[in-house]
């Protein structure tokens, strides 16, 4: 067996400066025009793979066989956010108000370089892999359009899909465990409905942005005296819309609100409970019709499989996590869909000179040092000397491990 690694030190610039590349073109969900055909064309020049562009939209998909053995899929996702990023770095986002605040723009560089090794190191793994590059994950949108686009059908069926995520911890961890691993999370536009006047005579409105204050800190009691404690079902509005000028009092008002659940049982209680708030909420301040709350960009519940989960953490040497993470994904529905095993697992971006001794035992407790900061913030920045390489070697390290004339792992 050849070692799949075997000459990646001398393919790593090229991949550092494609994810430079992509950091700084950020696209959003379903827009990743760009970021596809700079996919296409560096599977077109790596070789070996079978390539299919615009799969539920501006997904790609390829396939590598080789031999008999087990189908894996592997999973990057390719979105940016609507972030203005704040990082400083050369190769920040040339697009105002889009930024690779999540780590999408690693998964990406990360698959391509592995995928690299997989086509030129035949010796060393046997059956077919399949890179799978998502759009729109950030808005949950994209596995679901990828499998309304028949990829389970025009494509060889996996045993096991397998997916990685960056994360503000340091470049050479990596953690998982069986089981729940990540939330189920509903985003919820709740909207209000008052009476309008002018800002000198409330007394003759029925005013939304009062009635909207007064449902936050009502939400937020639901969070902290009725929701579950273990695992903690989380609610959090992250805006709120109403008004145009400060002498109008307006018609309505807009609350988005983000639930993460951790079981069906959970999401179904929290959203009756969120709907009697908001109808009583509504009723008390004399609302002139019944609140509006759509449930919208839904993300399900990501579980590993448990069998697949330990030999994959036992090829990573990955930490255990101690309980499930409140952060979303929409991987679980390919697996789900296929009926097949599904690992995810996390990984470290950051350099790992910024954690203490006493900072690294709190890294998987959510614990970070000051200056490092977390996905979803404009100053997320993993390491571009470190997150790429450790993201390639991650995946070799798997397909190694799983790939080696072994049979496919059963759930």
């Amino acid at each position: 067996m050849t070692d799949l690694a075997a000459d990646l030190t001398d393919h790593l610039p090229h991949w550092t400066d494609v994810y430079r590349d992509l950091h700084a073109h950020p696209e959003l969900g379903f827009a990743e025009h760009r970021t596809a055909a700079t996919i296409v064309r560096e599977l077109t020049a790596t070789g070996g793979w079978e390539v299919t562009g615009r799969v539920g939209g501006t997904g790609v998909v390829a396939v590598l066989r080789n031999g008999p053995g087990p189908t894996t899929w592997l999973r990057a996702d390719m979105d940016a956010l609507p972030v203005t990023e704040e990082t400083g770095l050369a190769y920040a986002s040339a697009e105002p108000g889009r930024m690779h605040a999540c780590g999408h723009d690693v998964h990406v560089s990360a698959l391509l370089g592995a995928c690299r090794q997989f086509a030129a190191h035949p010796g060393a793994w046997a059956g077919t892999l399949v890179a799978i590059f998502q759009p729109a994950e950030e808005i949950g949108q994209g596995a679901r359009a990828m499998l309304a686009d028949g990829v389970l059908e025009r494509f060889p069926r996996p045993d096991l899909v397998l997916g990685q995520h960056v994360g503000p911890f340091p470049a050479g961890l990596t953690a998982t465990r069986p089981g729940p691993l990540m939330a189920a999370a509903d985003s919820l536009r709740i909207t209000l409905y008052g009476a309008g006047a002018h800002a000198s005579t409330p007394q003759f409105a029925v005013d939304p942005i009062v009635a909207a204050a007064a449902l936050v800190l009502r939400l937020q009691t639901f969070s902290a005296r009725q929701a579950p404690v273990s695992p903690a079902t989380v609610l959090t509005v992250g805006a709120i819309h109403a008004g145009t000028v400060p002498n109008v009092i307006p018609h309505t008002a807009e609350l988005l609100a983000s639930l993460r659940t951790f079981d069906t049982g959970a999401r179904e209680k929290a959203l009756a409970e969120i709907r009697r708030i908001v109808r009583a909420e509504a009723q008390a301040q004399g609302a002139t019709r019944e609140p509006g709350l759509e449930v919208y960009d839904s993300f399900p519940l990501t579980v590993n499989t448990p069998a697949a989960t330990a030999r994959v953490a036992a090829a990573l040497n990955a930490q255990p996590l101690p309980a499930p993470l409140a952060a979303s994904e929409d991987f679980g529905a390919f697996g789900t869909a296929a009926g097949c095993s599904s690992v995810f697992f996390h990984f470290g971006g950051a350099d790992p000179a910024a954690f203490s001794p006493d900072a690294l035992a709190g890294v998987l407790r959510g614990a970070l040092p000051a200056e490092v900061a977390t996905n979803h913030s404009p100053r997320f920045a993993p390491s571009d000397r470190l997150a790429v390489p450790a993201g390639i070697r991650h995946l070799l390290t798997v397909v190694a491990a799983l790939h080696a004339g072994q049979e496919p792992t059963p759930g």
